[in-house]
C-alpha cells in the first residue's frame, strides 16, 4: 500500500521540479507541510517514504519560483531539520564502520543534503524571523555535517556535499551572528581555508587545460563567492538608500513646494510675481494636466502626484535632510519674506507630521483653481487605469479632514454641470466589474487558503494589524498616501495579494474611501446624491456598495457560516473599508439610506450580523486584530441603521438573521479575550462593548434579549425579592435563618455587570422637538473623577437659558479629563492620594475652626472687659466644661452628634485654663495648619502644579484658597479681627448662597452701566446747583458736645495753664482776672453751614443726601419765601 504512497508523491515532486509557479501552489495546497512533518516524524516511519517526502519539500516548498511563507514563518521546518540530524547520528554513529543499510545512507547524504543546502541558500530564508528563534537547531546540523565529514567510508563524490552543506550553514551562521562552540567553529575554520587553498592550486595547476577544453565549472566554489558578492552589494546599496533617501526626500519636498508658491522665486511687485500670486500658474498647471491625460500619460501621473504631496506636510526628513530642506528653502523660496507672508515656512523640527488648518487651506487653494473639476474629468475621461488610480487619490486628499468646502465644490459641480450621470457610470461600472471578477475568483480563492489553518499562530503580521493595503505609504500619516499605490504596486507584499484579488478589485478600495469622505461631517445632500441623481438614468451607489459586501463574503454560494473561506487577510481591510463607507451612508440619521440597506434584496443585512456572530476562521488563529475590526465596524453599522428611527422595521429586520443568545454570548467571549490580547492594537473589550450597546439598542424590540442583558446578580436579586413578596415573609427571624442558609458562593467576573456599569444614556432633542435616547460607553478613566468635581459641576454648570448647558459642560471638558489623568497619575502616590481623598474633610474642619473663632471673639473680645465682667471667674464654667464634655463623650458612642460637642467641651476648658488669648492662638494655628493640608489636597486632586504657573495664576479657586490662608496668618500674627472675614466661605460652600451672589454679579455691567448713569445726572444736577442755587444749599448740623467750640476742653486748659505760667514768670498776678475766652463763655447758636460752595462739595452733598432722604436732595434746601421773586424759579 506504502508503494503506491510513494509513487504518488513522487509523481507530485516530479511535477513541481524546476520553477512553476502554479504547479507549485496546486502541490502545496494537495498536500500541506504540517502534514508532511507529521507522516517523516511519526517514530514508526520507513526511510523510503521519507525519501519521497522530504524529495517533495524541496521540490514545492524550498525550491520554488515565489517564496512560500509558510516554511519560512512556521516551525514545521525545524521540527523536520530535528528528525534530520537524527537519521545523520544514525548514519555516523560508528564512524570506522559503514552502515548497512544504503537506503539510510542514500537519504542522509542525497536528500537530506540538497534539503538543507537548498533551505539556507534560498533567497528567501534571508527574510526569515524564525531562524533566530531556532539557533540551536542550525548548530545541531552544523554538528551533524561535520560528524559526517569526518567518517572515513565517506565517498569523494558525497564529501563534496557534504562540505557545500557545511559550508553554507557556516556562513548562515556567520551573517545571523550566531555563536557555534569554540571546537565546532576552529573544524569549520580549517575546512574552509583548506578548501580555499586546495581550490586555487587545483584551479592553477589545470589552467591552460580548463582553457581549451572549456570545462564544467566548479558550481559551488564559484556560486558562493558570486553569491556573497551579490549580498555585500546589496548591503551596500541598502545602507546607501538609507543614508540619501531622507535627503532625496526633502529634495522632492522643495520641489513641491516650488510648485505650490512659485511667485516666491521672484521679486515682489513684479509681474511675474503677481501672477503667480493670484494663482495663474497653479491653475494652467491643473489645466495642463487634463491635456496631457491623452499625450504625456506618464506625465499626467506625475503632476498628480505632485498635486497630491502638496496636501501631505511631511516634517521629518532626519537631521542631514532638514538642513538640505532649509537650505534650498534659502536658495530659492526666499525664506524670509517667505515666513513673513506665511505660506512657506519651514517646521522640520516641529514633530508635528499634519497641521490640518494648513492641509485644510491647501485643498480650498487647490479647488478654487480647479483642481475639483479636474479629479471628475479625469475620473469621467481617461482610459488609462493609473490615471484613473491617481484621479481618485487626488480626490481623498482633497476630502481628506472632512472638508466640507471640497463637499461642496464636488456637489455643485454634479449638480450644475450635469455630470452626474456620467461620473456615476464610471463608479457604477467599476464597482460591477469587481463584482464579477470576486465571482469568478472565489473557487480560487477558496483552495489557495486551503492552508491557512494550518499556519502556526505565531507567524509574523501580515499587513501590519490592521488597515493595510497596498496603498498604505510606509511613514505616511494618512491612510491613502501620495506617489505610491499602484506605482510601487507590483512589490513582493503585492504580487502574494494578486494572488487574491484582481487590480479590479483593489482599485475598489480608494474608491469606496472616496465615496466614505464625500458623506463625510453627516452631508445628507450627497448622501442622498449617492442614492438617487434625478437623472435619466440614476445609479445607487449605496446598493451596488452592499452588492458588492455580499458577494466579497461570498453570501451568493448560500454558505453564510463559511465566511473563513472567503476572508483573508488580503482582503480584510476591503471589506472593513465597505463597511465604514455603509456606515457613513447611514449617520447622521439618513432615513432613506437607512431603509434602502434594509430592504434590499441582497444578503447584505446576513453578512453583517454573520461578521458579528461568527470567529471568521482561520483568520482569527493568526491575525485577532483585523478580526476584531470586522466586529467593531459591523456593529457600527447595525447601530447607525438603526439611528433615530422612531419605528421598529429596521430593528426587526435585523433580529431576524441575529440570535439573541449568540449575540450576548459574543459579548461575554469578547470581555474575556482582553487578558489574552493584552498587546493587541484593538480591544476585545471596547469591541465587546459596542456589540453591547448594538444589543441595548435591539433589547427594546425583544424581551428574550433585554431579559438575556441583565446581569446573574441582578436576576438573582429580583429572584429574591419576588420569593420574598410571594411568601411575604415578615418575620426577621425567619429571614435572617433564609440568608444563612444560602451557600456563599464567590463572585466571578460578569462580563454583563462590566459593560453595564460602564455604559450611559442621555436624551437627547432632535430639531423636529422629538426626543432621543442615546446610549454611549463610559470610558474607564472617568472612575478617576472625583466626587467634588462632580457636585462642582452639578452645581455650577450653566443651565438657566436654553442650550447653554452644554456649551458650558464642553467648556470645562478639557479641564474635567486633565483631572481624570492627573488622578490616575495620583493613584502611584499613596500618601498624597490618601490627603487628596480628604479634601471635604479638610474643608469641613476649616469652616468649623473659623465659627468656633469667630464665636469666642464675639463673646469674649476685648479680653480684657471680658475678664472685668466676671465671665471667667464664674464657677459655672469649669461644671459647664466638664458635663460637656462628659455628653459629647457619649454622643460619641451613639453616633448622632458627631465630634463637634466634645470640641466645644474642650475650647471651654481651654479658654478656663489657658485663656482667651492663648486658646485663639491655639485654634487659629490650627486653622493654618489644616488649610494648608486642604491646599495639598486641592492641588492634589486637581494637578494644578503640573499644569504651569500661569495656569495657577487663572486658577480663581487656588487663589482663593491662597487668600484664605493669608487671612488665617492675619488674623494669627497681627490682628484676632481678621478672623471674620474666613466667615464668608460659607458663601464659597453653600450652593444657595453661592447663586444668590451669582444672581446679582452675573448682571453686574448693567448694574456698573446704570449706577454710571446716576453718577452722570448727579454731576450734571450738581453743577446746576452750584451755579444757580449755592445759597440755597443751607445744611443744618448738630456738633457733638465737645465739639461746640473751635477748639476741645483739653486744649483749653492747656492755653489756660500756659498763660498762667507766662504771667508768673515775669512776676504778674494775673490769676485774680483770669477770665476764660469767650468761645468758653458763650454757645454757638448757629447750627447751619453752606454746603455748596465748591462744585465738589456740591457733587459730595447731592450724592450724600440726595440719595439718603426720602425727598432726594429738596429736603436740605433752603425753603424760600412766598414774597421772594425767585421763588417760582427755586421750585422748577
Amino acid at each position: 500500500m506504502y508503494h503506491a504512497i510513494i509513487s504518488l508523491v513522487d509523481l507530485l515532486a516530479a511535477c513541481a521540479e524546476g520553477k512553476n509557479v502554479y504547479t507549485e501552489i496546486k502541490c502545496t495546497s494537495l498536500l500541506p507541510l504540517e502534514d508532511v512533518v507529521r507522516v517523516v516524524d511519526h517514530e514508526d516511519c520507513i526511510t523510503e517514504v521519507k525519501i519521497a517526502y522530504v524529495n517533495f519539500v524541496n521540490h514545492c516548498y524550498v525550491d520554488t519560483e515565489v517564496e512560500m511563507k509558510e516554511i519560512y514563518t512556521s516551525n514545521h521546518i525545524w521540527t523536520l531539520f530535528e528528525n534530520f540530524t537524527l537519521d545523520m547520528a544514525r548514519v555516523c554513529k560508528k564512524r570506522e564502520k559503514r552502515l548497512s543499510d544504503p537506503t539510510l545512507e542514500k537519504y542522509v547524504l542525497t536528500v537530506v543534503l540538497d534539503t538543507i543546502n537548498a533551505f539556507f541558500s534560498s533567497p528567501f530564508s534571508e527574510n526569515s524571523t524564525s531562524l533566530q528563534t531556532h539557533q540551536t537547531i542550525v548548530v545541531q546540523l552544523l554538528q551533524s555535517t561535520m560528524r559526517l565529514l569526518e567518517c572515513p567510508w565517506l565517498q569523494q563524490q558525497h564529501k563534496s556535499s557534504v562540505e557545500a552543506c557545511i559550508r553554507t550553514l557556516a556562513m548562515v551562521a556567520k551573517s545571523r551572528s550566531i555563536l557555534l562552540p569554540m571546537d565546532l567553529d576552529a573544524h569549520v575554520s580549517s575546512l574552509l581555508n583548506s578548501s580555499a587553498i586546495s581550490n586555487a592550486q587545483r584551479n592553477a595547476s589545470n589552467y591552460k587545460t580548463a582553457s581549451r577544453t572549456f570545462p564544467r565549472v566548479s558550481a559551488t566554489a564559484n556560486q558562493w563567492d558570486y553569491k556573497n558578492i551579490i549580498e555585500k552589494l546589496q548591503d551596500i546599496i541598502n545602507s546607501l538608500e538609507e543614508r540619501l533617501q531622507p535627503l532625496v526626500e526633502a529634495e522632492l519636498s522643495v520641489l513641491v513646494d516650488v510648485l505650490h508658491c512659485p511667485e516666491l522665486l521672484f521679486l515682489e511687485g513684479t509681474e511675474a510675481y503677481q501672477r503667480c500670486e493670484s494663482g495663474g500658474f497653479l491653475s494652467k498647471l491643473i489645466q495642463h494636466t487634463k491635456d496631457l491625460m491623452e499625450a504625456e500619460e506618464k506625465l499626467c501621473i506625475k503632476v498628480l502626484r505632485t498635486l497630491q504631496q502638496m496636501l501631505v506636510k511631511r516634517n521629518k526628513y532626519g537631521d542631514r535632510g532638514n538642513t538640505l530642506r532649509k537650505m534650498l528653502l534659502t536658495n530659492y523660496l526666499q525664506p524670509k519674506r517667505a515666513g513673513s507672508k506665511g505660506e512657506i515656512v519651514d517646521t522640520s523640527g516641529s514633530g508635528s507630521d499634519q497641521d490640518w488648518s494648513v492641509i485644510a487651506a491647501v485643498q480650498c487653494r487647490l479647488d478654487r483653481e480647479g483642481a475639483t473639476k479636474l479629479v471628475s474629468d479625469l475620473i469621467m475621461n481617461t482610459k488609462n487605469e493609473k490615471i484613473f488610480q491617481e484621479s481618485i487619490r487626488l480626490a481623498i486628499r482633497l476630502l481628506d479632514g472632512g472638508n466640507t468646502e471640497i463637499q461642496k465644490s464636488f456637489y455643485n459641480l454634479m449638480t450644475s454641470d450635469k455630470k452626474s450621470e456620467k461620473f456615476f457610470k464610471v463608479l457604477h461600472d467599476r464597482m460591477k466589474k469587481a463584482q464579477q471578477e470576486v465571482k469568478s475568483t472565489v473557487t480560487v480563492n477558496m483552495s489557495d487558503i486551503g492552508n491557512k489553518p494550518h499556519e502556526d499562530k505565531d507567524s509574523p503580521d501580515h499587513g501590519n494589524k490592521g488597515r493595510v493595503t497596498t496603498f498604505m505609504l510606509p511613514n505616511a500619516p494618512s491612510r491613502y498616501p501620495v506617489g505610491v499605490g499602484f506605482r510601487t504596486g507590483h512589490d513582493s507584499r503585492e504580487r502574494n495579494q494578486s494572488n487574491e484579488m484582481g487590480m479590479a478589485v483593489l482599485i475598489m478600495e480608494p474608491i469606496l474611501r472616496f465615496l466614505q469622505l464625500l458623506c463625510e461631517n453627516h452631508n445628507r445632500d450627497l448622501q442622498n446624491f449617492l442614492r438617487c441623481q434625478n437623472n435619466k438614468t440614476n445609479y445607487n451607489l449605496v446598493c451596488e456598495t452592499l452588492q458588492f459586501l455580499d458577494i466579497m463574503c461570498g453570501s451568493t454560494t448560500g454558505r453564510l457560516g463559511l465566511l473563513g473561506l472567503y476572508i483573508n487577510e488580503y482582503n480584510v481591510a476591503l471589506i472593513i473599508q465597505t463597511l465604514e463607507t455603509l456606515t457613513e451612508y447611514c449617520q447622521g440619521p439618513c432615513h432613506e439610506n437607512q431603509s434602502c440597506i434594509v430592504t434590499h434584496e441582497s444578503n447584505g443585512i446576513d453578512i453583517i450580523t454573520a461578521l458579528i456572530l461568527n470567529d471568521i476562521s482561520p483568520l482569527c488563529k493568526y491575525s485577532m486584530d483585523l478580526v476584531l475590526q470586522l466586529k467593531d465596524n459591523a456593529s457600527k453599522l447595525l447601530l447607525a441603521l438603526m439611528e433615530s428611527r422612531h419605528d421598529s422595521e429596521n430593528a426587526e429586520r435585523i433580529l431576524i438573521s441575529l440570535r439573541p443568545q449568540e449575540l450576548v454570548d459574543v459579548i461575554k467571549k469578547a470581555y474575556l479575550q482582553e487578558e489574552e490580547c493584552e498587546n493587541s492594537e484593538v480591544s476585545p473589550r471596547e469591541v465587546g462593548h459596542n456589540i453591547y450597546i448594538l444589543a441595548l439598542q435591539l433589547s427594546r424590540h425583544n424581551k428574550q434579549l433585554q431579559h438575556l442583558l441583565k446581569p446573574v446578580k441582578r436576576i438573582q436579586e429580583e429572584e429574591e425579592e419576588g420569593i420574598s413578596s410571594m411568601l411575604i415573609l415578615h418575620n426577621k427571624q425567619l429571614t435572617q435563618m433564609l440568608k444563612s442558609t444560602t451557600p456563599v458562593q464567590e463572585e466571578e467576573e460578569d462580563p454583563l455587570a462590566y459593560y453595564e456599569k460602564h455604559t450611559s444614556q442621555i436624551e437627547i432633542v432632535r430639531l423636529d422637538r422629538s426626543m432621543e435616547q442615546i446610549i454611549f460607553p463610559v470610558p474607564s478613566i472617568c472612575e478617576f473623577l472625583t466626587k467634588e468635581t462632580k457636585y462642582r459641576l452639578f452645581t455650577t454648570t450653566e443651565q438657566d437659558e436654553q442650550g447653554s448647558k452644554v456649551s458650558d459642560f464642553f467648556e470645562q471638558s478639557s479641564f474635567l479629563h486633565n483631572e481624570m489623568e492627573w488622578q490616575r497619575k495620583l493613584r502611584s502616590n499613596p500618601l498624597m492620594y490618601w490627603f487628596s481623598r480628604r479634601m471635604t474633610l479638610w474643608g469641613s474642619i476649616s469652616f468649623n475652626l473659623a465659627v468656633f473663632i469667630n464665636i469666642i471673639i464675639a463673646f469674649f473680645y476685648p479680653y480684657v472687659e471680658a475678664t472685668s465682667m466676671g465671665l471667667l471667674n464664674s464657677p459655672l464654667i469649669p461644671l459647664l466644661s466638664w458635663s460637656l464634655i462628659c455628653f459629647s463623650v457619649m454622643a460619641l458612642f451613639t453616633r448622632r452628634y458627631g465630634i463637634r460637642p466634645l470640641l466645644v467641651a474642650l475650647i471651654l476648658r481651654s479658654i478656663y485654663q489657658l485663656g482667651i488669648g492663648l486658646t485663639l492662638n491655639i485654634l487659629g494655628a490650627l486653622n493654618l495648619a489644616n488649610k494648608i493640608v486642604f491646599v495639598v489636597s486641592f492641588v492634589g486632586n486637581r494637578g494644578t502644579f503640573i499644569r504651569g504657573y500661569k495656569a495657577m495664576i487663572m486658577d480663581v479657586e487656588f487663589l482663593y484658597h491662597v487668600a484664605y490662608i493669608l487671612t488665617s496668618v492675619l488674623g494669627l500674627f497681627v490682628h484676632e479681627l481678621f478672623y471674620s472675614i474666613l466667615l464668608f466661605d460659607l458663601i464659597y460652600r453653600e450652593e444657595t448662597l453661592f447663586n444668590v451672589i451669582k444672581s446679582v454679579t452675573r448682571n453686574g455691567r448693567s448694574i456698573l452701566l446704570t449706577a454710571l448713569l446716576a453718577l452722570i445726572l448727579v454731576y450734571l444736577f450738581s453743577i446746576v446747583g452750584f451755579l444757580f442755587l449755592k445759597d440755597d444749599f443751607i445744611m443744618e448740623v448738630d456738633p457733638l458736645p465737645n465739639m461746640k467750640s473751635k477748639a476741645t476742653p483739653f486744649e483749653m486748659q492747656t492755653n489756660v495753664n500756659a498763660f498762667t505760667e507766662s504771667c508768673s514768670s515775669d512776676k504778674i498776678n494775673c490769676t485774680s482776672g483770669t477770665v476764660m475766652p469767650e468761645v468758653m463763655a458763650e454757645e454757638d447758636e448757629d447750627n447751619t453751614e453752606r454746603a455748596c460752595d465748591t462744585l465738589l462739595m456740591c457733587i459730595v452733598t447731592v450724592l450724600n443726601h440726595g440719595l439718603r432722604n426720602g425727598g432726594g436732595v429738596g429736603d436740605i434746601l433752603r425753603k424760600p419765601s412766598k414774597n421772594v421773586s425767585s421763588t417760582g424759579a427755586f421750585c422748577m
